[in-house]
């Protein structure tokens, strides 16, 4: 069995760190929450997504160390690994962003699942893609015949060329989207583990 996974926004967590580039920047007044999407509602509200765009890249890219991996997403992967279930990173990702500065988006990402441990838990470096294209993405999924892909953004599983034969999974921990159907949505990798593996306790 194998499971897919998205990496931004569902392995990483970017809040904080969106929040902190901004206000650094000078970009949001520190009294937005600090949330990924009110920093992006916020500058798209004052009609800056130059600055979002710019934004991206530098949090994808150079300031990734300063994100976090999502609660209980390492202890997800140990339990697949206790299980026997194997593990893929499947991502949309271009090498270099939009806007801004060339930094190497692929790289860095990289980097953060080294520095967390990610291959410590059970990931190959060979089950890492980082597609340029969505429809690159998909047919990575579709290729790697996995038995569910969890992404965190509905229109990825909504997509008419997301494999048919793959469990959907949406990774909502804002509660923020509906229930779909034939998808599974969870709000909490400890949500995720009970969903897809053996009910076991995960770190919440």
């Amino acid at each position: 069995m194998l499971i897919g996974l998205d990496f931004d926004n569902t392995i990483v967590r970017y809040d904080r760190l969106f929040h902190r580039l901004a206000v650094e920047g000078g970009l949001v007044p520190a009294s937005v929450p600090a949330t990924k999407q009110a920093v992006r509602d916020h500058l798209r509200a004052s009609g800056r997504e130059d600055d979002w765009s710019e934004l991206q890249g530098v949090a994808y890219g150079p300031r990734i160390a300063d994100a976090e991996p999502w609660p209980g997403v390492r202890e997800f992967l140990g339990l697949c690994w206790d299980a026997g279930v194997q593990v893929a990173v499947v991502s949309h990702k271009t090498k270099h962003p939009y806007r801004g500065e060339k930094h190497d988006l692929h790289a860095a990402a990289l980097h953060f699942l080294e520095a967390h441990g990610f291959y410590d838990l059970g990931l190959s470096r060979d089950r890492v893609f980082l597609e340029p294209t969505l429809a690159e993405k998909l047919a990575r999924v579709g290729a790697l015949r996995c038995a569910a892909f969890v992404d965190d953004l509905p229109e990825v599983l909504a997509e008419a060329a997301f494999p048919a034969r793959v469990r959907k999974v949406l990774f909502d921990p804002a509660n923020a989207h509906g229930a779909a159907r034939n998808v599974t949505r969870v709000t909490s990798w400890h949500a995720c583990a009970d969903a897809l593996i053996a009910p076991r306790e995960v770190a919440a």
